[in-house]
C-alpha cells in the first residue's frame, strides 16, 4: 500500500485534517511510525467503546462525544500509538481504539460509518474470519441493529463536525 501511505504523508505533511477507519488508522500510524501488529484478539461485531477519560476532556474533538457508546469493529490488527499522538479511545479487547495526533490526524480502529448493507457486504465478503471467538458476534447479532447505526451515523457526524470546528479555528 505505497501509494496510499505516500498520499497519507502528503496529507499530513501539508497540514491536512485526515480521518482514518480501521485499516485507516493502522496505516495512518504505520506513517507516523507506530508500529502495527496483531492484536490479541480478532473484534467481530458490535462491542462497547470508552474514551480515554485523562484526554477527554482536553480534546475539543470529542465535545459531544459519550465516554461510552458500542461501536462496530471487524478488526484483528492494531496499532502502537504513534509518537505525539494522544490516544483517544480503548475497547475490552483492543487497547488502542483511536489517536490524535496535531489536533487534525484522527485515527479510529472502529467502524462509525457502516449501514446494514455494508455490513451484509463485509459479512458476504469476510464470512471465513467469524468463527468461534470471545469478541465474534454472529451474523444475526450483527445485523438489523437499527439502534446502533442511528447512534453510531449521529456519533460520526458529531465528530466530523468537531473535527470541521477545530481545523477552521
Amino acid at each position: 500500500m505505497r501509494e496510499e501511505k505516500a498520499f497519507l504523508e502528503k496529507a499530513i505533511a501539508g497540514g491536512k485534517a485526515v480521518l482514518g477507519i480501521c485499516l485507516g488508522a493502522q496505516l495512518l500510524a504505520d506513517v507516523l511510525k507506530a508500529e502495527v501488529f496483531k492484536n490479541n484478539y480478532k473484534e467481530i461485531g458490535w462491542f462497547p467503546i470508552s474514551a480515554v477519560k485523562d484526554e477527554k476532556s482536553e480534546i475539543s474533538l470529542l465535545k459531544g462525544i459519550p465516554d461510552e457508546f458500542t461501536a462496530f469493529h471487524w478488526h484483528g490488527d492494531t496499532f502502537s500509538l504513534p509518537e505525539g499522538a494522544k490516544r483517544l479511545f480503548e475497547s475490552e479487547a483492543c487497547k488502542n481504539q483511536g489517536f490524535i495526533y496535531k489536533n487534525r490526524v484522527i485515527g479510529l480502529q472502529f467502524h462509525l460509518e457502516m449501514s446494514n448493507q455494508t455490513i451484509r457486504n463485509v459479512i458476504e465478503n469476510c464470512r471465513d474470519e467469524l468463527v468461534k471467538g470471545k469478541y465474534i458476534q454472529t451474523e444475526n447479532e450483527m445485523l438489523d441493529r437499527a439502534d446502533l447505526l442511528k447512534e453510531s451515523g449521529q456519533l460520526m457526524c458529531r465528530l466530523l463536525d468537531n473535527l470541521e470546528k477545530t481545523i477552521t479555528v
